[in-house]
């Protein structure tokens, strides 16, 4: 599913004309980008929380030059889902036959 694809929904869903929900998601997604840059976790009850992780420094290797290098450490952002959100899932998810 794809961000266009959320959009029609939330618009058929709601009646809110497409145009309007896209620009509410963008906000959203702005919102959250610009928290987790200032090191704010963005929780959403229910649904899970946008949080900042830590990663320590290590050592990595360039395999072109063969040699070891420092990576040092940084931070990414982690998507944490609440328990409702993965119990939901767990219950309902059933994966299609691949052939």
């Amino acid at each position: 599913m794809r961000k266009v694809d959320v959009v029609t929904k939330v618009s058929d869903m709601t009646g809110i004309p497409k145009v309007d929900v896209l620009v509410t998601l963008e906000a959203f997604f702005k919102e959250v980008k610009d928290s987790l840059k200032k090191g704010e976790n963005v929780y959403v009850r229910g649904f899970g929380s946008f949080v900042v992780k830590k990663r320590a420094q290590k050592i990595g290797r360039h395999i072109k030059r063969n040699e070891s290098i420092i990576i040092p450490e940084h931070y990414v952002p982690a998507f944490r889902p609440a328990q409702t959100f993965v119990e939901a899932v767990k219950s309902g998810f059933k994966p299609e036959d691949t052939k």
